[in-house]
């Protein structure tokens, strides 16, 4: 059964979300200086499956992950919410296949 864990560091939260077998498994949102910088599911304490990125507050990616890495189909972010880029990832990486926009 999975439960919804807290973690913190230094007083902050860094972390909150589903864990099974002490792993993030689930949903979960990260954290870093008290401001949300991912959202999204988690298998065996890595980014897996659906997800969005945040800058400042900021929508800055949205889409599929892999062992922790952008991989499948994702959109990013200006900081105006345009999208900058619609396309695939592996790896991590822009694939070449998508379209940029300016």
């Amino acid at each position: 059964m999975e439960k919804v864990k807290k973690y913190w560091w230094n007083g902050e939260l860094i972390f909150e979300g589903e864990y099974l077998n002490d792993e993030k498994n689930g949903k979960g949102k990260e954290y870093r200086n008290n401001k949300l910088i991912f959202e999204g599911e988690y298998l065996n304490g890595k980014r897996n499956g659906k997800g969005k990125e945040y800058k400042y507050d900021e929508l800055r990616f949205e889409g599929e992950y892999l062992n922790g890495l952008r991989n499948g189909k994702g959109k990013e972010y200006n900081k105006e919410g345009e999208i900058r880029f619609e396309g695939e990832y592996l790896n991590g990486e822009r694939n070449g296949k998508g379209k940029e926009y300016d």
